[in-house]
């Protein structure tokens, strides 16, 4: 059974929408992280999905590469999210002003 490349895409729409729609109505620094990692995730899937339909290595390649930069990127918000919390300051990406000073 051969599954195409369609559904791989609309999967990888849907997590991207969901990520989107986290990263809209959210205030909480650890759930932007986890909202931004899903859009990644679904950009990996959409990369992989197609270079498996053209027979190439390069979209894996690059899927590589972006789960690299996503854990560098979750490795700056962690600990700027743990920064923040030490300091006993809000969380609230809105009012996050405490790391200026």
């Amino acid at each position: 059974m051969h599954i195409g490349v369609e559904y791989f895409v609309s999967v990888s729409a849907i997590v991207f929408g969901i990520g989107m729609f986290g990263v809209f109505t959210r205030r909480s620094p650890l759930i932007l992280l986890l909202s931004v990692e899903l859009m990644l995730n679904s950009c990996n899937l959409t990369l992989i999905a197609f270079s498996r339909y053209w027979g190439d290595q390069s979209g894996q390649v690059f899927a590589l590469i972006v789960m690299g930069i996503a854990a560098s990127e979750v490795v700056v918000g962690l600990g700027l999210v743990v920064a923040v919390a030490r300091r006993k300051a809000d969380l609230d990406v809105d009012r996050l002003t405490a790391l200026r000073h």
